[in-house]
This record gives C-alpha cells, structure tokens and sequence, in this order.
C-alpha cells in the first residue's frame, strides 16, 4: 500500500479489513513517538491477495472461461460485474454469489450476463493436464505455454501494483494471459480424443466425437456473448462527440479531461472535418509542454489560444506548478499573471521558503465590462442586470496550482481583456477538481458550460434558448433509440449524462412556465433515450413530473411505475442477501430508498392513489430497515 490519496486510503482499509484498534498499526518512530495507522505485512498481503489478486485478475480470468453477472462496473459491490458460473450451487460455494435465481430484472437482463457453465474453464484443465503429462516434449511445452501465462497475468499484477477505486474495468491489461490459457483449450480437444480414443480404440470416430462434443463450448460461449459483443447499428461515440462541438459557438475552446469527451471531438474534426473552427483543449495534456506548443499555433480555422507564456518560460520542466502565498487577500488576475510570467529573480523569492514560481493571492479579480458582453456575439445575455463587473476566482483550497491550470487562468486573463469575442466552456463531464473556482460562472448549452459572467449562474443554470436548440433541433443520437442494439456501461452513462441534461432543461422551462415546450422536451427525451436501453432512475422522475404537469398524468404513472418497481425488486433482492454483501451495497441501497421515497412522494402530491397504496409501506420497511439496521443514512 503505497499510495496517500484519501479514497485510495479508504479503499486499502475495506479490502484488507482494517481494525483502527488494532495496536499493531502503530510504530514507534525514531523522534520515540508512536506512529498510527502503519499497514503491516499481513494487511499488505491481504490487500494483495483480496483485491489484485483475486478481485483484479482472477474475477477477469473467470469472466473469459466462466461467465459474468454484468457488465456494470465493479468496486466491489456484489451488484455488479462478479464471476459467475450460472450453477446455482457452484455460484454459492465457488464464488459467494447466492441467490442467482432472484435476481432483479436489470442483472438478470443485462446483456453483459454470460454464462458458461465452466464449459472452457474445464477444456482448459484438460489441456493443461493432457500437455503436462504427454511426456518430456509434454512438459517442456507446458513450461513454454505456463510461463506466457504467468508472465502475462499474476506477473502483471506484481508489476502494476494497483490501487484501488481504478476508473474502468482493467480486464484487458491481461489478455495476454488469456490468450495463453486458450492455448489450453486447444490441447483439451485433443486431451478427449485421447480419452474417448483410449475407450472406442478407433483415432478417427475419437476425433469426430472429440470435435462435436468440443464445439458445444463455443457455441454455448457465442450465445451468451454475441449481444454484448455487437456493435453494429451504433453511433454514439461518433454522433455525442459532435454534440459536444455542436454546443458551442464559433471559435470556441472547450476544455475537456477523459477520453470520452476527448477522442470523438478529435475524430468529428480531423476526419470528418467537423466544427474545426473550434478548439479542444485536453486539462491531461495541457500539463505538458509540447501540448502547450499545439495550443498556442493555428489549427485549421481555430485561432490560437491567448496564452502568454513564453515557451522558455514553461518549457523543459519549467513552471511546472505555482505555489499560492498569501501576500494579499486578493489580486487582479492580470496583474497576477503578469507577476508570475517576470523573470527578474525578485519576483521569484519569499522570505522562508527561497527561491520558487508563486502568485501573491489565493482570490483573483477579473473587471468585466458589461457593455462588452451584451456586445459579444458569442454570449446570449440582453440584460445587464444579469451580469456582475468582477468575477471572483477563488482558489483559498488550494496551496499550489499546476501547469495546466496556470494555462486555463492565462486564457481566462486573455479573453477577458479582449472583450468576451471567444466563447470559452468546460465539458460538462469534466470533474468539479478542474473547475477552478468558476463554476459560479457556469451556464449549461448541451453538453457543454460556457464561463459567462453571470449574477446567477451555476451548473445547473441553463441557457435555455441555446440548450433547447442544441438538444431538440442539432443533437443527433448514435442510434439509441434502437432497443435492438446494445449500449455497455460506457454508453449508457454518457447517455445518463444526455438525459440529465434534458431534465434541466425541462425544470427550468416548467419554471417559467413554458409548458407547451418542456412537453416537447420530455417526449422527444422519453422517445430518444428510451428506458429499454437506458433504464429509468432518479433523474428520470423529472420526466414524470413534466408529463403530470403537463397534461398528460398517465403517462409519468407510466415512469413512476417502472421506477417504483425496479427499485422494490432490487431492494427486495439486495436485503435478502447476507450482511456483508448487503454492507458493499449501502451505496446502492442509499440511492435507491431515495428514488422510491421521492417516487412515492410524486405519486401522493399528485393523488395516484394506486402507486401510493401499492409501495408507501413497503417504502417505509425499505427505510427503516436501512437506517436502524445497517445505518445506510448516517
């Protein structure tokens, strides 16, 4: 256990059962003073063998040649993504998985949920067994083929070392050892037509038998994979990734942090030529300085980005962070920059702490001119009583900011000086650690929120008008709407993140009581995203409130229905479960009282009485049950 991040800590302490009394945890250190909270070998290797051992290989290897309750991804919930076999009494003792036969609709459904019934696990033995024991060109074989395996796999995971909490599935950094044991597989043929050989005494009829009776293992392996294996008639990594672009105005800079709101952009522009007008500005890369270089040059017919760094000023490892000092209570972010960027050794020393890059402040002050912004032709505001004359960065959280954010602060410093003519955003999946204090500046347009000087802003303020547009008329859908086809984990997140964007756009039309277009709004959601590809949840009761609303209440009893019964059958299930499965899922129970409760609550202010009666008790067992017993709600 090597790592101090606090959820890396939390995770260590789950997955090698830690005890804060145990007095073993504590050292004498060598100033005589005791030490807490010290992992010992036996926690090391109970992390080791419980979670990179077992939970980060084995689980993956018995996905490939046993079968799989899921494709959500695991932290270790028993909800999600375990190793299965699909025989019950196997599932129970091999896997500490019971119950199979109960599971609610959403797991049992899934077309993640393979089973294999062991059927290549078996092939694989007998392959190994057969190759080991086929004499001394046998077993120098076997060593060949055991060593490709291992090198690949557990060798991996001694290598790599993970933490905890990892941000997708790492099944594939192991396919190496997979590919190895397939081998194994391929000598199981021959291993039972040795066996049926030695019976039959005929090579011929041993052979034939041998493959009619092997193939059952992947055929069996093809009907339980095929459909979370296909992907035709889907677009969606094509079509959302324009949809970002298509929420921004001309020349605009969105900065973006993963993959998936970074790839399909680079894609809709450099091959399909899409909204090349715009740049996007990737916060991994931006810490580097080749990817400062690309910023600051012309692409296409972005201009480039109003950085004014020097590149010897940031080059090399140079500027690679600034600390913040305290020197005053705040600073003009201009004249801040402008300190940062002196190259005078002055400018570059403090009392105390020598000779370092820093800023005097921890809160920044940006003028803004709001005859300048009504002006602008990228930024939707009529009124200036909306906006505000300074905008405040406050960054008093932090102790020091990184290259990429030093970057982000110089093109805020730019563009604000330069009238607000470029439009500049953050994707709306962009994790709130990058936000630098201005996401009170945020307002939402698609997929995307655009830093504007606003009185009232905040990440759930729309733009209602440009997010309407961008939704209802220039999105387009990869085909969701086509329940034939299948969205895995990763898709069916990114169009959660669509649908939630509906949803505000949808409250802020019912609060100014634009009826006649929230309907618009909730239909043409209800019908894109459909919840037979993406399941209803809590955001969706918005889509249930809007239709009441509305004017048409048979059709959110419709939602609150399917909403109220997929959470009764989970909850059902999850409190059947024993005491430490029930404990990996509080999170899940937690979310999902909540959704039945609000449910609920939908259903008696708007007199649905039939909903109401069927799950108001039920939905107090679940609560009462959760909180007295496994204290959920703490």
């Amino acid at each position: 256990m090597y790592s101090n991040q606090p959820n890396h800590v939390r995770g260590y302490k789950e997955w090698c059962n830690w005890d804060e009394k145990d007095p073993g945890h504590n050292v004498i250190g060598k100033d005589g003073k005791a030490i807490k909270g010290v992992p010992t070998f036996a926690d090391n290797m109970a992390y080791f063998f419980r979670y990179q051992v077992n939970f980060m290989y084995w689980r993956y290897f018995m996905w490939n040649f046993s079968g799989r309750e899921s494709d959500e991804q695991s932290y270790g919930a028993v909800d999600c993504g375990r190793a299965i076999c699909g025989i019950p009494v196997l599932d129970n003792i091999l896997f500490d998985v019971p119950n199979q036969s109960s599971l609610p609709s959403a797991i049992a459904n899934n077309k993640g949920h393979n089973v294999f019934y062991m059927l290549p696990l078996l092939l694989g033995i007998i392959g190994l067994l057969y190759q080991a024991f086929a004499g001394r060109e046998g077993i120098q074989g076997f060593w060949v083929v055991f060593f490709l395996f291992f090198m690949t796999g557990l060798a991996i995971v001694i290598y790599l070392n993970q933490p905890p909490y990892q941000p997708r599935e790492r099944d594939y950094a192991y396919a190496g050892s997979f590919y190895a044991f397939a081998i194994w597989i391929g000598m199981g043929v021959a291993g039972v037509a040795s066996a049926i050989e030695r019976v039959l005494k005929n090579q011929r009829l041993a052979g034939a038998l041998a493959a009619i009776i092997c193939l059952l293992v992947p055929v069996q392996m093809v009907s339980q994979t095929w459909d979370d294996h296909d992907r035709s008639g889907r677009y969606t990594a094509r079509d959302f990734g324009r949809n970002y672009l298509s929420s921004l105005e001309p020349n605009a800079i969105i900065f973006t942090n993963g993959d998936n709101d970074t790839f399909p952009l680079w894609y809709a522009q450099e091959v399909e030529g899409y909204r090349t007008d715009c740049r996007v500005c990737n916060l991994s890369y931006l810490q580097t300085d080749w990817y400062i270089n690309q910023m600051k040059s012309q692409a296409y017919e972005s201009e480039p980005l109003p950085i004014e760094l020097r590149r010897d000023q940031y080059a090399h490892d140079k500027l690679n962070y600034a600390h913040l000092v305290e020197r005053v209570p705040q600073a003009d972010l201009h004249a801040a920059m402008d300190f940062l960027y002196k190259d005078d050794p002055k400018y570059k020393t403090l009392p105390n702490y020598g000779k370092l890059d820093y800023l005097p402040a921890k809160k920044f002050t940006v003028k803004v001119n709001p005859e300048e912004v009504l002006a602008s032709p990228c930024i939707n505001v009529n009124d200036s009583s909306e906006l505000i004359d300074t905008m405040v960065i406050d960054l008093s959280g932090k102790n020091y900011i990184t290259k990429n954010e030093i970057a982000v602060l110089a093109m805020i410093d730019g563009i604000s000086r330069t009238g607000w003519k470029r439009p500049i955003y953050f994707a709306t999946t962009v994790g709130r650690e990058m936000y630098l204090g201005l996401d009170k500046y945020f307002r939402l347009c698609g997929l995307a929120y655009q830093i504007v000087p606003l009185a009232n802003g905040g990440t759930s303020t729309p733009d209602i008008d440009k997010s309407y547009d961008n939704l209802m008329n220039k999105f387009i859908w990869g085909n969701i709407q086509d329940t034939t086809i299948y969205l895995d984990e990763n898709n069916r997140r990114m169009c959660r993140t669509q649908r939630m964007m509906f949803c505000t756009l949808i409250e802020q039309l019912l609060n100014i009581g634009d009826t006649e277009r929230a309907l618009k709004a909730t239909e043409f959601c209800d019908k894109t995203i459909p919840s037979a590809n993406v399941p209803y949840d809590y955001t969706s009761l918005t889509l249930a409130q809007s239709y009441i609303l509305c004017g048409k209440p048979d059709e959110g009893k419709r939602i609150l229905a399917d909403v109220l019964h997929s959470t009764h059958e989970y909850l059902t299930w999850a409190f059947a479960q024993k005491d430490s499965h029930i404990y990996s899922l509080t999170s899940s129970i937690h979310d999902k009282v909540l959704t039945m409760r609000d449910a609920v609550h939908i259903a008696e202010r708007h007199k649905l009485e039939d909903l109401v009666n069927e799950y108001d008790e039920e939905m107090k067992d679940f609560f009462s049950v959760a909180y007295t017993k496994y204290k959920v709600f703490k």
